[in-house]
């Protein structure tokens, strides 16, 4: 399947049926003869070359998967020039600036990041959290999630396991501090909760595709809003606050494809979805992945 990367640290998915086609990297043999691409092993590879009249050619592609696979794509696609949409990875920033059940906002937290065992390119990740509220929002919700793990799915694969694993070590080594019950056994993690992640540690910047979550104490909006951005991936985001301006205010400030005020799971298909940064570009699904794709031509009569 596709290979790992920064942005989306899974290297295979699970079969899903005899229509789960299998991926690999294969190098081209035509003008791109010195890259390798991903491409599906059933189909022939078709993004690069000229138009031949004997084979057909990808005019148009659209990937959902890792960083890596992504800039490989867009590489490749755009020596090309061939339209292309990316969805990749995220590591969305969850603010809470302030609430008025805190209790309620601790579950949508949870759920928040815990959807597919915290394997969502969009799942919030990193969860910043105003003063006033922190060691109460701390305490509440490292209770739930410790107790998610009674029934938590494994991840995907060892690969995913392992990695999880080392950037979480990598992050305590770094001064972090971890709490966390359980131990990981082949593909499954126990869930966990990272506090006092040090900026310089290589793990700040990286996606946690996993049951992990990490949660930071900020003392001002503007600092909330710093430190969501301080990431260069740009997918989701979420605000949880009682104040409507301060939503607006934030959520204007916020370097994201995507922002979702005091709600989780509100992603839906007739909505936009997509990034920038290292997320990727472009708009799916519905009419506006149609009109990625779309030729618009104009016809104009004298």
């Amino acid at each position: 399947m596709a290979p790992s990367g920064p942005g989306r640290p899974v290297p295979r998915l699970p079969s899903r049926g005899k229509s789960c086609a299998r991926f690999e990297l294969r190098p081209f043999s035509t003008c791109c003869s010195r890259n390798l691409i991903l491409v599906r092993s059933d189909i022939p590879p078709s993004i690069c070359g000229r138009p031949d009249p004997g084979r057909r050619t990808a005019q148009r592609v659209s990937l959902t998967g890792s960083e890596r696979a992504g800039a490989a794509i867009a590489e490749i696609a755009g020596r090309n020039l061939k339209k292309v949409v990316l969805e990749l990875g995220g590591s969305d920033p969850f603010i809470v600036l302030s609430s008025d059940d805190l209790d309620q906002t601790v579950d949508a937290a949870v759920a928040g990041r815990f959807e597919n065992t915290g394997q969502a390119c969009n799942a919030a990740k990193r969860f910043i959290v105003s003063a006033d509220i922190y060691n109460d929002f701390l305490t509440k919700f490292t209770k739930k999630v410790l107790a998610t793990a009674e029934g938590l799915a494994p991840l995907s694969s060892v690969t995913a396991a392992q990695r999880l694993a080392a950037q979480v070590d990598r992050a305590v080594t770094d001064g972090a501090v971890l709490v966390s019950e359980g131990e990981r056994n082949g593909a499954f993690f126990p869930p966990g909760v990272l506090t006092n992640v040090a900026t310089s540690s290589p793990s700040y910047k990286e996606e946690l595709f996993g049951p992990v979550a990490t949660v930071y104490k900020v003392d001002s909006e503007d600092e909330a809003v710093e430190l969501a951005n301080d990431t260069p991936f740009g997918l989701g985001s979420y605000v949880f606050t009682t104040d409507l301006a301060q939503a607006e205010r934030v959520a204007d400030k916020i370097d994201a494809g995507m922002v979702f005020v005091n709600v989780v799971g509100a992603d839906g298909v007739e909505l936009p979805f997509g990034g920038i940064k290292r997320s990727g570009f472009g708009r799916e699904p519905r009419s506006f992945g149609i009109d990625e794709f779309v030729n618009k031509k104009l016809l104009r009569f004298g």
